[in-house]
Order: C-alpha cells, then structure tokens, then sequence
C-alpha cells in the first residue's frame, strides 16, 4: 500500500485518469468533458489536482484534458534530471497530439503560466504549422515578468546549490507554512489538502525533484524577450485572472501586465491569493468562461 492509497480523493483523481508514455515516461493525464477543447496546465509544487474544484464546471462546457508536469503529481519523477520549460512544452503537445489535439483554448496557472507563453512563442511564430494552436489564452496568478516575481526566501534557497540538500530536509510542517503563505487569509487550504498536496510531492520520491524544477526562475530571466513578448506580440486574446493578494505574483504583477500587454484584459478578484482555482474555483470559472465562451469569442472562432 502506498501512501497515496490513505487519500481517497487523490486515489480518486488518479483512477479518473490515466497513465500514457511520452519519450518513455508515464505521464498521468484526465479528460472529460464536451465542447470546445480546453487544455489545463498547472503550477509548482502542485498537480492537475489544483483543477478539482472546478472540474465539474469546467466539464459542463468544455472537453478538457488536464496532465500532470514532469517532476509533479503522478507523472514520472527522473531522479538526477535537468527539467526545463522547453521540455515541460514538449510534453503539453505530446500531450495534446496523443488526443488528436492540434488547436486549443489554455487555463494555466503559475508555472504553468511559463509552459504556456512558451506554447505562445511557438504557435505566434508560424500559426499555420505550430504543433499546438493556442485559440484563446488565459492566465492566472505567476510569473509572467521576472521584474514582478517575489519568490519566497525558501524558493530561492531551494533553487540555490544547497537546495539538494535542504529539499531532503522539507517535512509536512514547513512545506504548510510556506503553502499557506500563498492563500489569502479568508480563504486558506484545508489540512485535509495540505496533507494530500503533501502525499503528491513525495510521491515516487518527488522532493529530489523540487530544486531542478526550481530553475524556471533563472530560465525566466534568460528567456524574458522571448516569453514576455510572447505575450506582448501575440494576436490572440488574452486574458489574466489574478488574485490581488497574492504576494509572489499579485496585484503588483498585473498592474506590470497592464503597462507592457497590448489591450491588457485583466479580472482582478480581490479577496484571493495565488491559488485562484482553489480559493474561488465558481469566480475563476465564471470569468474564465466568459472569456472562451463570451459572444466575441463566437464571433471569432
């Protein structure tokens, strides 16, 4: 028995799934769903189980296919590998193309968010033969400009050379704290989530992941022309979803996305921090709808 088998909703999640390979790895991917096609790509140090709460919504009008990033949730953990975004991007196509996914809208959230404008990069540069079609794009809470993000004192350490070692030392306790930090004070996680958040990262020894994932920080700063105007280029639209009270990538960072995104459309909802899905999942789906499925949104599909 694993210690995923004590967590009857994680053990639910991953049985609604399943597990495909890509380059030889497992990768654990969910789809359900009918409407127009919506792929979902998820955070740090989390899971496409952020996507639960809003599972049932987003079902309801969409066919959605959720995966879980390498080095997260269920999918393979390499011991010993270099993780990057350019891989993390690789695998949302595979992702899509293992579907028969070639166009799509995209929810994204925090890491994701670099996933995603990385896919942006790629799809603006040549429409007609990208591997994967963004139609639509819609971001919430990261670190779209590397100038606006406030990463924690533990994410620095972690990404630093000693974070080998420190990631060894993480415990159920001080993981909750820094989760926490995140969440806005009228909204915070639930133990019976931080414990199931806590089960996925060590699953199939994933702590010794966490440093090597840890490098999109720099890779943000290396490839800010190219991500940031990703976004600043693209002839999309594009909407940003943000949880004011976010203190890595909050309010701060949307009023960046107001100065340098062309027609910036920006929903802001007060009340919530950087976790937007989990803390108001019905306020998330509401604008998120909208957006894909408003009447401009029509008219230009």
């Amino acid at each position: 028995m694993s210690a995923i088998d004590r967590f009857p909703a994680l053990c639910a999640w991953r049985d609604a799934g399943e597990f495909i390979s890509v380059d030889g790895r497992r990768v654990y991917c969910r789809r359900a769903g009918a409407g127009p096609r919506l792929l979902l790509i998820h955070g740090f140090p989390t899971s496409s189980l952020d996507w639960a709460p809003m599972w049932p919504m987003l079902t309801s009008r969409f066919e959605v296919l959720a995966f879980d990033l390498l080095g997260l949730g269920f999918s393979a953990k390499p011991r010993g590998h270099r993780y990057r975004v350019q891989e993390q991007a690789n695998l949302a196509e595979a992702v899509a193309h293992h579907y028969g996914w070639s166009a799509v809208f995209v929810l994204a959230h925090d890491y994701g968010d670099t996933v995603a404008q990385e896919l942006l990069a790629r799809s603006s540069l040549d429409p007609a033969h990208a591997a994967l079609r963004i139609l639509r794009l819609c971001l919430l809470n990261g670190g779209l400009f590397p100038e606006t993000h406030r990463a924690r004192p533990i994410q620095r350490l972690l990404a630093s050379p000693l974070g080998p070692g420190l990631a060894g030392l993480m415990n159920r306790r001080s993981f909750a704290r820094s989760l926490n930090a995140l969440f806005s004070p009228m909204r915070p996680l639930s133990e019976a989530a931080i414990d199931e958040y806590w089960a996925l990262l060590q699953h199939e020894a994933g702590l010794h992941a966490v440093p090597s994932l840890l490098g999109y920080m720099a890779e943000r700063r290396h490839e800010r022309a190219r991500w940031v105007g990703a976004l600043q280029t693209a002839d999309i639209p594009l909407r940003l979803i943000c949880g004011a009270l976010d203190p890595v990538s909050g309010l701060h960072m949307a009023e960046r996305y107001r100065q340098l995104v062309p027609r910036a459309d920006v929903f802001v909802l007060d009340d919530v921090g950087h976790f937007p899905q989990l803390e108001d999942p019905s306020g998330v789906f509401a604008a998120a709808a909208a957006f894909f499925l408003g009447d401009d949104a029509r008219a230009s599909a």
